[in-house]
């Protein structure tokens, strides 16, 4: 009985193998049968011209798709003319450059103060104040400048080394706030020179209109779309810096707020230092 199932089996097996074998065969020769068709009823010239028309459609989409953001925007660019255009990228690379240098101002000027403030009540609890400014002249930012100033001070009291601290912590703020003006001004700056690109664009399309004695839709589009690019660069220019600008005024609060927290700290440590002797 097995091997009579055996053998059913394996009669199935080829019966199915020997059906895929043929149906793939007639599949295989209708399509060279309509190839041949085809082949047929076009001509050697015609299918020659079909072919290099195409491989022209491809090269002209390989071509649209090879241009890049970077060629629009240059494109953009001369279109919108130099003379405007140009004076808006030079506000964006000065926007930039300031902007980049504050942040990295601003990083390195960025202090652990629990930690500082750790080793300065443990110098101070070890080796005295003079201790205690070596360890903060020994640290970058500008809470360690302030602590330095006022443990200066400590031999003249307490009241002494909290003025002293208040009026360092105002320099040290000018500092952290130095160039902020500039990208300020940038940010005012571009828009406006874009508007005013716009506005002799717009002067110049009418004078043009003027000249030909006609209104010729081609003509008033072609010149008002080269006035607005003005203020599209303008616009884009002055939202850039702006992102930059307000993460700029948040770094500087945050370290603002930090010295005056780790000040008040200070002081208290400098009180209980004095009641401890």
């Amino acid at each position: 009985m097995k091997k009579f199932l055996s053998y059913f089996i394996l009669a199935g097996l080829l019966s199915i193998a020997s059906m895929t074998a043929y149906a793939q065969d007639q599949m295989d020769s209708s399509e060279m049968v309509a190839s041949e068709d085809t082949l047929s009823m076009t001509s050697p010239d015609s299918t020659m011209e079909e072919i290099v028309e195409g491989v022209a459609v491809m090269e002209e989409e390989v071509v649209e798709e090879e241009a890049s953001f970077h060629q629009v925007i240059k494109q953009q660019f001369i279109d919108g003319g130099p003379e405007f255009m140009g004076i808006v990228l030079i506000c964006l690379i000065l926007g930039l450059a300031i902007s980049i240098e504050r942040i990295i101002h601003l990083n390195l000027a960025t202090t652990n103060v629990s930690k500082l403030l750790g080793k300065v009540d443990e110098a101070l609890n070890s080796g005295g104040v003079e201790a205690a400014k070596e360890v903060c002249r020994n640290t970058n930012g500008p809470v360690a400048s302030i602590f330095v100033q006022g443990l200066m001070r400590m031999s003249e009291g307490v009241e002494m080394v909290e003025k002293s601290i208040i009026a360092y912590g105002s320099v040290e703020m000018g500092k952290l706030e130095k160039g902020m003006v500039w990208i300020s001004l940038f940010i005012s700056l571009a828009p406006m020179l874009g508007f005013m690109g716009t506005v002799i664009g717009m002067i110049d399309a009418f004078d043009a209109i003027a000249a030909a004695g006609d209104v010729s839709p081609s003509l008033v589009a072609g010149g008002i779309k080269v006035a607005l690019l003005t203020t599209v660069g303008g616009l884009i220019v002055a939202v850039i810096l702006q992102l930059f600008y307000n993460y700029l005024v948040s770094k500087v609060d945050s370290l603002v707020n930090s010295m005056e927290d780790a000040s008040i700290t200070l002081v208290d440590m400098l009180v209980r230092h004095n009641e401890g002797k």
